[in-house]
């Protein structure tokens, strides 16, 4: 889930576990998930276009609660983390934005280099 272009998103300091991650949302066909110390923790598929599900309303609720216990065990304490690292990639709105060709200042319409 990543507006607008629905690239994954992947956040995290260990590449090892980032891979894992990345892995783990192809198998599902999107969603999100968490892992910590090489295990996914938590993860709910969105197999629909990988932004969909046919699970209930309950099913849904309970996958996304499962999934903020498993990000404050890995020092996310944002209310939404899922909801704002989709808001990352809308490029649209200013101000930082996360693209597949790399960051940029929406407000200045510049690409920032990362590698300074």
């Amino acid at each position: 889930v990543a507006h607008d272009s629905h690239n994954i998103i992947i956040i995290g300091e260990d590449e090892s576990d980032m891979t894992i991650a990345a892995n783990k949302l192809i198998e599902m066909g999107g969603g999100f998930c968490v892992v910590k110390d090489g295990k996914v923790t938590a993860s709910l598929a969105l197999p629909i276009a990988g932004l969909l599900s046919l699970e209930t309303a309950e099913v849904l609720t309970e996958g996304i609660i499962e999934l903020k216990k498993a990000c404050k065990e890995v020092d996310v304490h944002l209310n939404e983390p899922f909801i704002q690292m989709a808001f990352l990639a809308l490029p649209v709105i200013p101000s930082l934005k996360i693209t597949d060709k790399g960051l940029v200042d929406v407000t200045k319409f510049e690409f920032i280099d990362l590698k300074d």
